[in-house]
């Protein structure tokens, strides 16, 4: 009885430090973030209705060398979630400075995001955008819900660069490296 009363006793320890918890304010939350200066990627992958899929993203990062895994977020209100199960190909393509109107091109809710878009279709059907800086071409590893967001794991499977100058994101608008 004494295990039991000892894990009741901590449980409702826990439940009081999550009530006693500040509440965080989402909009100074989102001003804080935005202090984190990133690079803008489009997820691209193929789509089920034979138009392929584009996102913008920001919220990309590497997770690890070896293997070469990657991570990215999607809102869970997305209508792409589908195109993104354990398995399924995609492509980050980290885009240049000069392409912040193809950055705001796959930010757009548009019926066909690639319209006027150079770009070349992968083995896998995976769109791979002319001009990208780099791109990766990853399978789903995993997934899973966090807040108010699906987290991508992927699997780099293929990778091609050319380093030029990034396209930044910084406190909610593109940003440029000064020298």
């Amino acid at each position: 009885m004494t295990n039991v009363t000892t894990a009741h006793t901590t449980l409702e320890k826990c439940s009081a430090t999550a009530s006693l918890a500040p509440v965080i304010d989402p909009r100074a939350l989102r001003d804080a973030l935005g202090l984190f200066a990133t690079g803008v990627t489009v997820v691209t992958a193929p789509g089920g209705d034979h138009l392929p899929i584009g996102i913008t993203a920001n919220s990309f990062s590497s997770l690890s060398l070896d293997p070469p895994l990657i991570l990215w977020s999607l809102a869970l209100r997305s209508p792409n979630r589908g195109a993104f199960e354990e398995g399924k190909p995609f492509a980050i393509n980290i885009l240049q400075q000069q392409q912040e109107a193809l950055a705001m091109q796959f930010a757009r809710p548009v019926e066909d995001k690639f319209e006027g878009v150079e770009y070349r279709l992968n083995n896998r059907q995976v769109p791979l955008l002319e001009g990208a800086q780099a791109q990766l071409e990853c399978t789903v590893e995993f997934t899973r819900i966090l807040g108010d967001h699906l987290l991508i794991v992927g699997r780099v499977d293929a990778l091609n660069s050319s380093p030029s100058e990034p396209l930044l994101f910084y406190r909610g608008a593109f940003a440029q490296l000064q020298s």
